[in-house]
């Protein structure tokens, strides 16, 4: 009898139990919860005006995030149907961050046992810092050991921790003095849709993330298009397909989360799974009840493979839609009959273009923009996600609108366009490409017909000599006409690294700034013709096309711009250099690292490494093509130590020349480590690694001006010097400035004492009113012999002062 008193009463009390856990649930669902949705920065009011859409009360945009209210079925909305959001989080309380002890104090008091499940795993993850909390790590520590102790006073057990898969993720703000402590109820970030692992591996090119390709979509009304009529997107480059899955998924009414299979409050304690059925069976009923819906999505995308990954992204997502993918001189036929009932809207990711490129590209962004702009009674929007303002002036006016964001740690903007008031026209020029086809190319100034006819003139020369010299890296323009005062230099991809279907080519445009007397504007369209003409000329990919602006600054320097992408460490000694490059791939060679973004190039026999990305430039200074061949020979000739010296080295190029001259021992000297690192990997990928101990090549991180006076007073000596010095120099970390015309003498001097007996240096500079002080020179034993002239290749004839090179010897 009381056996089954006992499980009676157990039964009853878990009944009781079940029916109180029911009745909370319930009451969590309808009382007033407080969340918050983090996002990229920038799409703070996309989002609030995304969540106000749904239904969501009390939205707030906020830094970083977007604040809301509400209930459980809120936020399961939230994160089933957001497609900005990263992550929706719910605030269980505000605790003192003044200290870890306050912290651990604050989370204490929350009564973990009700959000961990007996045997869930937990992990922590902590994010923002103060004055008390500067380590993020140690805060997540700090963080869970609060909830550990709390649940093993409640239950007597401690919870398991999962970094990768847990059950309940807690989420940690450090603000100032106080944090935010939270559940994560989406689990992995809210831009993964669950098709991506679908896609993996297929798509040629990177894709455009699904929440940056929404942000662009409601940026341009693309939500309004679809709830009015049929909507027509036209996408001038869709991002491997993202921009074409988010607009389809909208018209369709599909929640961007429908084919999500795990969420962070499945494992949470607080989980109503009622609720959640509820909440997803509603998106599967618009789902079906949307399934017949129609959508026209028009595409416009040269890069090889395009199509075929945005095709399959939507076969991934799910959905049975078919893009029609056209010509940028098809567009206006295409839109014509698609917005006989629909308003259109152009979305272009240009978020992988560089200036060069975007600009370069013009002429299919204005064919499609005209196309959109000459729709007969429509309301035609253009949307861009860009890195640079090149858009605005391709298509010839100031945006409308922008939204600052990031891309990856580039800036960039969302510019937004009425396309009422954008040109429908543009001129053209004909242009006739290598393999002898006709194009004709739009521009922005009339005039650049002009440098269309010099350019193709010049190139055509210029590539004879170049196949008769087996010069393979040269330049082909320079500012040969006055209003185009643009240097273009060609380089091509090793034979070590055979690009598919052929050697890599790549256009390096850099524009000499416009003086005051000329309009700017005018300039900045003339560059941009340059950069649209430029790659239909000499056969370039539009995407390898870079372009850099070069100055005269403060002091003579040559270099005072750099582009916004250029995050290296600056202190290179050459030309106001600055370094990037991270671990990437491996060569085709096999033996040396090649850092992301780099190439392979030729010269004289030896192979080098090249980046246009993440520098002012690219590693090899062209117009000294002879002065290192002339290293070589002098290096050949050479008796004795055969050692060579190599000041404000660079990336050692020249080093490499006198490697392969015969020099025995080597010393490569510049201020910049990744310069040096640079000039390593040059020297070994050309066979010349150092076996000896000491070693027989040597790269030295120093202040050259103070290494040579330190030289000076030492017993080191070389047969062979070469020093390509700044024209101008402030850095940190020199011991004063430098100016060339000024401190010339005393550093010719110094490298004179460094020099053998019969040992000779070769000094260059790229000041072009460059005077040498011969008198003092004289004076100290030393003398200059001009070889300028021999030094200038016949690529730079045109501007015969690009540098002033002269050989050092000791008189006395």
């Amino acid at each position: 009898m009381s056996d089954l008193t006992t499980t009676g009463g157990a039964s009853s009390q878990a009944e009781t139990a079940e029916q109180a856990d029911r009745a909370g649930r319930a009451e969590r669902a309808e009382q007033g919860l407080e969340f918050f949705a983090t996002c990229p920065k920038g799409f703070e009011h996309l989002l609030a005006d995304e969540l106000s859409a749904q239904g969501v009360p009390r939205v707030r945009a906020l830094r970083g995030q977007v604040g809301f209210g509400g209930g459980l079925e809120d936020a399961y909305r939230a994160c089933l149907w957001s497609r900005m959001a990263s992550r929706v989080t719910l605030v269980l309380a505000r605790v003192d961050a003044t200290s870890s002890d306050a912290l651990y104090e604050g989370m204490s008091h929350i009564p973990w046992q009700d959000h961990v499940p007996a045997g869930a795993t937990i992990a922590v993850e902590a994010h923002g810092t103060n004055a008390a909390l500067r380590n993020t790590q140690f805060t997540a520590v700090r963080a869970k050991d609060a909830i550990v102790d709390v649940i093993l006073a409640r239950r007597g057990t401690r919870p398991m921790v999962d970094v990768r898969h847990a059950d309940v993720s807690v989420a940690v703000r450090v603000s100032r003095e106080r944090a935010t402590v939270g559940i994560d109820l989406s689990g992995a970030p809210l831009f993964r849709r669950g098709y991506e692992a679908a896609r993996s591996g297929r798509a040629p090119i990177a894709p455009l993330r699904p929440d940056y390709a929404a942000a662009l979509l409601a940026a341009g009304g693309w939500y309004r298009s679809v709830r009015h009529g049929s909507p027509v997107l036209a996408s001038v480059y869709d991002g491997a397909g993202s921009l074409l899955v988010e607009a389809a998924a909208q018209a369709l009414d599909r929640a961007p989360g429908l084919l999500r299979t795990h969420w962070g409050f499945e494992g949470w304690g607080g989980h109503d799974h009622v609720l959640w059925e509820k909440v997803l069976g509603e998106a599967h009923e618009r789902a079906e009840a949307a399934a017949g819906a129609r959508v026209v999505l028009l595409a416009h995308d040269t890069r090889p493979g395009a199509e075929t990954a945005a095709r399959h992204a939507l076969r991934a997502a799910g959905m049975d839609v078919e893009p029609t993918f056209v010509d940028a001189g098809e567009m206006a036929t295409r839109l014509g009959r698609a917005c006989a009932s629909g308003e259109p809207l152009v979305a272009m990711d240009l978020s992988w273009l560089d200036e060069g490129a975007v600009a370069a590209e013009a002429a299919a962004m204005s064919e499609c923009v005209a196309a959109a702009a000459g729709v007969a009674g429509k309301a035609a929007t253009v949307v861009a996600l860009a890195k640079d303002a090149a858009l605005d002036s391709a298509l010839g006016r100031e945006a409308d609108g922008t939204i600052d964001v990031l891309v990856g740690q580039d800036d960039a903007a969302i510019r937004t366009f009425d396309a009422a008031g954008l040109p429908r026209e543009h001129a053209s020029v004909g242009v006739t490409e290598p393999g002898g086809r006709q194009v004709s190319v739009p521009v922005l100034v009339d005039a650049s017909d002009q440098f269309v006819r010099r350019l193709q003139k010049v190139w055509r020369l210029r590539r004879k000599w170049a196949e008769r010299e087996d010069v393979s890296c040269y330049r082909i323009y320079d500012a040969d006409l006055p209003d185009y005062s643009v240097s273009i230099d060609l380089f091509q991809g090793s034979e070590l690294m055979p690009a598919r279907g052929g050697r890599g080519r790549w256009l390096q445009v850099y524009e000499y700034a416009a003086p005051r007397s000329v309009d700017a504007t005018l300039a900045r369209r003339r560059l941009l013709d340059v950069l649209a003409i430029a790659p239909h000329v000499i056969g370039v990919a539009p995407e390898n096309v870079f372009v850099r602006v070069r100055t005269h600054g403060k002091g003579g320097s040559q270099y005072a711009a750099e582009s916004r992408d250029q995050r290296g460490q600056a202190g290179g000694q050459g030309r106001d250099r600055r370094d990037g490059g991270r671990p990437g791939r491996r060569p085709g060679d096999g033996r040396v690292l090649l850092p992301r973004g780099a190439h392979l190039v030729d010269e004289g026999g030896l192979t080098f490494e090249v980046n246009f990305d993440t520098r002012l430039d690219c590693g090899i200074f062209l117009d000294h093509r002879e002065t290192r061949s002339l290293v070589r020979e002098m290096m050949k000739k050479t008796v004795g130590s055969k050692r060579f010296l190599n000041l404000f080295a660079y990336t050692g190029t020249a080093t490499c020349y006198a490697a392969d001259g015969g020099a025995k021992h080597t010393t490569t000297v510049d201020m910049s480590r990744p310069s040096l690192e640079w000039a390593r990997r040059n020297m070994e990928r050309n066979g010349f690694v150092s076996k000896m101990r000491p070693p027989e090549h040597e790269y030295v991180q120093a202040d050259v001006l103070a290494w040579v006076q330190e030289q000076r007073h030492s017993k080191n000596r070389w047969d062979l010097i070469f020093c390509d010095v700044p024209t101008f120099s402030n850095s940190s970390r020199m011991r004063g400035s430098w100016d060339v015309q000024r401190d010339h003498a005393e550093l010719v001097i110094g490298i004179s004492r460094l020099l053998t007996r019969n040992g000779s240096a070769i000094f260059s500079c790229n000041l072009r009113g460059f005077k040498p002080d011969v008198e003092k020179l004289q004076r100290a034993g030393v003398s200059l012999e001009d070889i300028t002239a021999e030094t200038i290749p016949e690529d730079f004839q045109r501007n015969a002062k690009i540098h002033h090179c002269y050989i050092v010897r000791r008189t006395a």
